[in-house]
């Protein structure tokens, strides 16, 4: 009778919890019942663990590692894995312990001999690398699963994430990775919690029953639905801890993720020559070279990105007649590289500039760079004076301070002094040119008087009498001349060509520049874009009596305008996604040892002026007190002292009216009980609650001399104490403790009363 009793006690109290939707783990224990793990609880261990795998393999597809066919197959087997679980179908721990060392030797053999061409962005190790990992968690996937396959599958989707870390920096690299920190913390505290309860199953059924009493009262119900935020927490712990080493920590080699890698292509933008008379159609890409941020206000108009100077054209293309080593700069005061001397510390701007892993050391900056802040180990100057670095392809941050004072229009003007021999080079024409080229140079400038207004007539006329394309249309022996008299169509290089050309046929001093200019500033990031499709060519003319060269830009404003439209619902999401990948790299990829001392500096300046503030306040105060006290001594005459008097006699009252008024609103509180309810209904530990009225609740009865035999429960040892309060106490202990009820503040107070009147109400058992 007794069997049956507690047999029918443990089946309502798993059925109730079941019909209320509850996930639990729990321990149901009474004279023999052992311990049983909540079948829900076991297919969310699987879910969450499926997830963590899935979490690895979004991190390797957002990077581009792979194709489609790879993605669909990985996926198929996943799906597949999922519903093979625990069928007969799923292949022994020795059948996939045999796939797993075949696929070393085979996987070897592929990159060996270069079966598989990695597509995407990614390195040929990085591709072949991360077909293994899959290939390994696939087949761990199809496998009968032990504890040890489990931890398997955790380490191969923590490598997965760890190998795409360095193929990627977009915003969805970092939103998987996110999505992964969450569900793999899930997974391992699951992992724990069905471990443990195994093993507590087997010590409970193999020890006594006085045993399996003891452990009854102390097991714990851990609802999996508090698992999300248990991991949430822990996570935001490790964060809080992790954050200032991070940022506190001295950097080592390359600037976090996104290091040794392929670098970006510039065939279809930026270029350290210039060849016209080609056929087809220029491809513009949309990937993005660079970013930058400006310390102070830049004029969007005037972005011109400097790269490389030509001097030299034979007819077709521009070459720099200069051949010499380039030779290194050496570094000052806080990694400080000068490498010019500023006219003025009025005009200076500063630019922080994230470059993208390009295939050239070429280092971009604004006109008339005066220093550079950066870790590089050296910065190089050429002949012409621009600069380089070695690159390895990293993703990099340099800070350049640039010189953008220039000479007014008057002062250009009266420029007239001649070239020195140093400059014969950029006065270079081909020994064979169009004659006509010359001919309607000097018909444009036939009116101007100075070498300012020349140029400032030859780009004018390049502007408004041609058309812009990217189609290669001018062709022939000098296809400068096809353009200027036949196609009077092209693209930015053939108008720097035709504006350096004519203004050389004109005495002046000319050069080609290629580097980016680019108009798209996303407000979202704060930091202007520039892309493949920014590449563009211009022209610099020297003025020799200013010693300065000048920017002039002959493409027409239709190539200038035509800036990638950011608008509507897509293009709002796109800026935010470029803004979110704008911190990640900032903070995360560029963050080396120059821009911890950035912010080392940033907090120290904001501490100094947290504490003149605070100093001046305190100054404030100190003298209206000294002040006031000057007005009672009467120091401004009875008036003002009674004045002062009154005032002081004010603000005391106030100060006690409010001091009292605190007092009053605590003792309302406290009366109201407001913060035991908000504490209760949010941060209290209803398990602890309940463990501990029930075992202070045994404890008075023991002291009386009531003791629980091992084969009762505890309703039934309840009611064989013939007491009313007992048997409450019970039943409300088996409520919250397996129907997960929660006690509400009434109901906490009514137990306390019951454990009260337990200490008179029940004498002693004889």
């Amino acid at each position: 009778m007794i069997r049956k009793q507690r047999l029918i006690w443990c089946i309502k109290s798993y059925t109730k919890a079941y019909f209320n939707k509850k996930l639990y783990f729990r321990g149901i224990i009474g004279a023999g019942q052992g311990e049983y793990l909540s079948m829900n609880f076991e297919i969310f261990f699987r879910f969450i663990s499926y997830a963590a795998v899935f979490c690895g393999f979004l991190s390797l597809w957002v990077s581009d590692t792979f194709g489609i066919v790879g993605s669909a197959i990985f996926l198929a087997v996943w799906i597949a894995a999922w519903f093979l679980e625990g069928s007969r179908w799923q292949i022994s721990e020795l059948v996939g312990t045999v796939l797993i060392v075949l696929a070393l030797p085979v996987f070897y053999l592929i990159w060996k001999n270069q079966l598989i061409t990695p597509t995407g962005g990614d390195t040929w190790i990085a591709g072949i690398l991360s077909r293994l990992i899959l290939s390994l968690t696939a087949i761990k996937l199809l496998q009968r699963k032990t504890d040890r396959d489990w931890i398997f599958l955790y380490l191969m989707s923590f490598f997965e994430v760890l190998l795409a870390a360095g193929l990627s920096i977009s915003a969805l690299y970092l939103g998987s990775f996110i999505a992964y920190l969450l569900v793999m913390v899930c997974a391992i505290i699951a992992f724990e919690i069905r471990k443990t309860s195994r093993a507590v199953k087997h010590k409970i059924e193999g020890s006594t029953a006085n045993k399996k009493n003891e452990t009854s009262e102390s097991q714990m119900v851990l609802p999996v639905r508090r698992l999300p935020l248990t991991a949430i927490t822990l996570i935001a712990f490790i964060v809080s801890l992790a954050m200032p080493l991070f940022f506190m920590l001295p950097r080592v080699g390359g600037a976090g993720f996104g290091g040794d890698q392929k670098g970006i292509s510039t065939s279809s933008g930026f270029s350290d020559s210039v060849t016209l008379g080609r056929f087809g159609r220029i491809e513009q890409s949309d990937e993005i070279v660079m970013r930058v941020r400006f310390e102070g206000n830049a004029d969007s108009g005037g972005l011109y990105f400097r790269g490389i100077a030509l001097d030299t054209f034979d007819n077709r293309t521009w070459s720099r007649s200069k051949i010499g080593p380039n030779f290194a700069i050496e570094k000052g005061d806080r990694d400080l590289v000068q490498v010019d001397v500023a006219a003025s510390r009025g005009d200076l701007l500063i630019q922080t500039i994230y470059l993208e892993p390009l295939d050239t050391p070429t280092l971009f900056a604004l006109p008339r760079p005066v220093g550079v802040q950066s870790s590089f180990p050296a910065i190089y100057r050429d002949p012409y004076g621009f600069l380089s670095f070695p690159r390895n392809s990293d993703r990099v941050s340099y800070k350049v301070i640039s010189d953008r004072n220039v000479p007014t229009d008057a002062q250009l003007r009266v420029d007239d002094r001649s070239y020195t021999s140093e400059f014969q080079n950029y006065l270079y024409l081909p020994p064979v040119y169009d004659p006509k080229i010359e001919e309607l140079a000097t018909q444009i400038t036939a009116n101007k008087s100075n070498t300012y207004d020349r140029a400032l007539a030859v780009e004018s006329y390049l502007k408004t009498n041609f058309g812009y394309t990217l189609d290669q249309k001018a062709n022939g022996e000098e296809p400068l001349s096809d353009f200027l008299f036949n196609v009077r169509e092209g693209h930015c290089e053939y108008f720097a060509t035709a504006m350096a050309i004519m203004l050389r046929t004109q005495g002046i001093a000319t050069r080609v520049i290629n580097g980016y200019h680019g108009v798209e500033y996303n407000e979202t990031a704060g930091v202007t874009i520039i892309r493949q499709r920014n590449a563009h060519s211009w022209v610099e003319v020297y003025f020799p009596g200013e010693k300065v060269w000048v920017t002039f830009d002959p493409t027409p404003l239709a190539r200038q305008n035509d800036a990638l439209s950011s608008s509507g619902f897509a293009g709002t999401v796109k800026k935010y996604i470029e803004a979110l990948e704008t911190f990640w790299i900032q903070y995360f990829v560029s963050f080396d040892d120059q821009e911890q001392q950035s912010l080392a500096r940033s907090l120290r300046s904001g501490f100094a002026d947290y504490q003149a503030t605070i100093s001046s306040y305190i100054a404030v105060a100190r003298d209206r007190l000294a002040e006031w006290v000057r007005q009672v001594r009467g120091d401004k005459g009875l008036q003002a002292s009674l004045n002062a008097i009154g005032y002081g006699l004010g603000y005391i009252a106030g100060a006690v009216l409010a001091l009292l008024l605190f007092i009053w609103l605590y003792r309302k509180i406290i009366a109201a009980r407001t913060w035991q309810r908000f504490r209760s209904r949010f941060f209290r530990n209803q398990q602890a609650s309940i463990i501990e009225f029930y075992e202070r609740m045994q404890k008075i009865l023991s002291s009386k001399g009531f003791a629980r035999e091992p084969h009762q429960t505890p309703l039934e040892f309840a009611f064989s104490t013939g007491n009313q309060a007992v048997v409450s106490l019970t039943k409300k202990y088996n409520a919250v403790r397996f129907g997960e009820l929660n006690l509400s503040l009434n109901e906490a107070d009514e137990i306390k009363e019951w454990l009260e009147s337990l200490k008179t109400a029940i004498p002693s058992a004889k």
